[in-house]
């Protein structure tokens, strides 16, 4: 596969940040208790011009915009598109599979509170959600060129239709409590050739409740650290580095970027039998904040670029193997 510089990833960066500076981007407000929130649905919706529903945006005529969105710009999917530059949702009642790739977020049971809907309500999976999702996609669909449904997806470990997406995503995993069925539904998951990406926990005590619990659904399998030679490293870009990416506070204040006694960041992963990578443990690290607030000028820059190229990586590899 052809190996990627850093200019693919900046580019699908500033043009996020264009777009959000120039129209109100996803997330940018605040609610009234200070809490990171969403914009209402009828703030974000424009009305798709006729030959290309899935690219209209204010900035349309910005030459800065249009050049920056045409060096990683997807193919056309001749796909109903509704709501400006995103896709429809899908029905309640739809059976998933229309899209090739649904970025989907594991709901498990557990302590904390995670942010949803612009409040605090769902347990501590729901961190960054759903912002840190959609502007992932958004990026993420620029810079391999998914056809990817456009919302977020999230899904109980114990659904039965948790194995109609071949990738997972897991966050805030250090207050994970899953129950009995939970852990079934995720070993029969995984066994079954899907996907598991863990982000967003820091030090040795949520390291320790974590492992606890991927224990129960390993009892056997080893955790090992993933060395930089490991293919998941050049599926798409050539990572060189681990960068500990830190979350929008630590970032925009430049203070520190550990959280807790998490100093040093981690790529750890679990094999199946054949040796492919089926769980990807980023610990001590937040690609997720990097995702959710690529677009504020009070992140840095090289981390959020870090993340969504590791994002990429791990989307490919996944996919791929």
């Amino acid at each position: 596969m052809r190996r990627l510089s850093h200019s693919g990833a900046l580019a699908g960066l500033c043009a996020v940040a264009l777009l959000a500076a120039a129209c109100g981007g996803p997330g940018t407000r605040k609610g009234s208790d200070g809490a990171p929130g969403t914009f209402a649905e009828g703030e974000r919706s424009r009305e798709p011009s006729a030959d290309a529903p899935w690219e209209r945006t204010s900035t349309q005529s910005d030459p800065r915009v249009s050049t920056l969105l045409g060096q990683e710009a997807p193919p056309a999917v001749g796909r109903p598109m509704t709501g400006g530059s995103i896709g429809p949702r899908m029905d309640p009642d739809e059976t998933p599979g229309r899209w090739p790739f649904y970025w989907t977020r594991a709901v498990y049971s557990g302590g904390g509170r995670g942010w949803y809907g612009g409040g605090r309500r769902g347990g501590s999976w729901a961190t960054d959600y759903p912002k840190g999702d959609r502007q992932f996609l958004i990026v993420l669909k620029r810079l391999v060129r998914l056809n990817a449904y456009d919302w977020e997806n999230a899904i109980r470990l114990d659904d039965p239709d948790l194995r109609r997406f071949p990738m997972l995503y897991a966050v805030e995993v250090g207050r994970m409590n899953m129950t009995d069925e939970e852990v079934e539904g995720l070993r029969s998951y995984l066994e079954a050739g899907g996907f598991l990406i863990v982000d967003d926990f820091w030090g040795t005590r949520e390291w320790a409740q974590f492992e606890w619990n991927i224990r129960r659904v390993f009892p056997d399998r080893p955790i090992v650290d993933l060395e930089l030679s490991h293919p998941l490293f050049s599926a798409y870009y050539d990572i060189e580095e681990i960068l500990q990416v830190p979350n929008i506070n630590n970032g925009a204040s430049g203070y520190r970027t550990h959280e807790r006694d998490g100093y040093v960041p981690y790529v750890r992963g679990i094999m199946d039998d054949d040796g492919r990578l089926m769980v990807v443990i980023n610990w001590n690290t937040d690609l997720g904040d990097a995702w959710e607030w690529a677009e504020s000028p009070m992140y840095p820059l090289e981390y959020s670029t870090f993340a969504y190229e590791l994002g990429a990586n791990m989307i490919v590899y996944g996919m791929s193997h």
